[in-house]
């Protein structure tokens, strides 16, 4: 590894990660992922170099990458490397902290998170940065909504406060998407449709490929809730295709799980077992925990299931979904329903 490669393979990793949530995210993704060896090589070398300001830039590059994939613990292990090397701008690693709380999140470490996403916070304030200050508020937010819902909202009126206040719209956004989730978790449930109604807009005109597919998941739980069943199905199908075409598995899982959700309402028993199964079987492979808005919904559905169906004929269906590989539950999940 010299200067000018390593440099090279910087410039290459920014213009895929900028590439993972437009139209071409599928082909930015696979690129990503054919160099991931030779991106983690770069910075290696880039930490070891003592060039500070480029291995935060290229953990940053690879955080997108690292999340679509569900790759957590790789990135976490890479965050930590990079962030245990001081030196380098604040600012760049006040982003880096952020981007790491990411990684433990989703594997259920909360304290974790919390102390990252709380580095984050105490750098955009100390640099009066608002898109730091409010996505750092937001990160906490989601740690808070697990086990203080409240807490959790006021987190993200507080992160809607300096986004709006900065003309942030990328912070508004994030901030939006929080407000809906709380209100989703308190039962708000028309509070939630419009916050979410709002974000899932913004992300459309942004073109965002990767939170369009989870703002519908998001707002097809809403829609079920509301008793839209037509309405709850169609954005929870498009979060599949998305995903089907983007390569992006983020939102498989939590989408799959809406549509047992929804079959089960139609008494759709069997395909609603299957559905639950192929959706445990690929948050499991990731180890990924259910997040707060998720996870009541998917243990009523473990909770109703075997009552309306029976205990064995709702493992024997579970089981078959669990045997699925992602793309056949994908395939399973797109296609019609039938009635038991």
């Amino acid at each position: 590894m010299d200067s000018r490669s390593a440099e090279s393979l910087l410039e290459f990793a920014e213009g895929a990660s900028a590439g993972a949530t437009g139209p071409n995210a599928k082909s930015s993704l696979e690129q990503l992922d054919t160099r991931s060896g030779e991106l983690q090589a770069t910075m290696a070398w880039f930490v070891d170099a003592g060039r500070m300001d480029e291995a935060l830039r290229l953990a940053n590059a690879l955080y997108r990458f690292w999340i679509t994939k569900q790759r957590f613990e790789e990135g976490a292990a890479w965050f930590d490397r990079v962030l245990a090397t001081p030196g380098g701008d604040e600012l760049l690693r006040g982003r880096t902290m952020l981007y790491a709380g990411f990684m433990p999140f989703w594997m259920g470490d909360d304290a974790r998170a919390s102390e990252l996403f709380g580095r984050a916070l105490e750098s955009g304030r100390r640099l009066d940065d608002a898109p730091l200050i409010s996505q750092a508020l937001g990160g906490l937010a989601r740690v808070a909504l697990r086990t203080d819902v409240p807490e959790g909202r006021r987190l993200a009126r507080e992160a809607l406060a300096v986004s709006d206040a900065a003309g942030d719209e990328t912070g508004r956004s994030n901030a939006l998407h929080l407000l809906g989730v709380g209100a989703q978790i308190a039962g708000d449930l028309l509070e939630a449709r419009d916050w979410m109604t709002q974000r899932l807009a913004l992300v459309r005109a942004a073109g965002n490929q990767f939170l369009i597919a989870s703002e519908a998941g998001n707002l097809s739980m809403v829609e079920r809730q509301l008793g839209d069943l037509d309405a709850a199905e169609a954005l929870a199908r498009e979060a599949l295709e998305i995903e089907q075409r983007t390569g992006d598995q983020f939102t498989t899982p939590f989408a799959i799980s809406g549509l047992a959700a929804i079959a089960t309402e139609r008494r759709e028993f069997e395909r609603a077992a299957t559905l639950v199964g192929a959706a445990e079987t690929i948050l499991e492979a990731q180890h990924m925990a259910w997040p707060p808005d998720e996870r009541p919904h998917y243990e009523r559905l473990l909770a109703d299931l075997p009552q309306a169906m029976g205990s064995e004929a709702f493992e024997r269906a579970r089981g078959q979904g669990q045997a699925m590989v992602p793309s056949e539950a994908v395939d399973f999940a797109l296609a019609p329903g039938t009635p038991s």
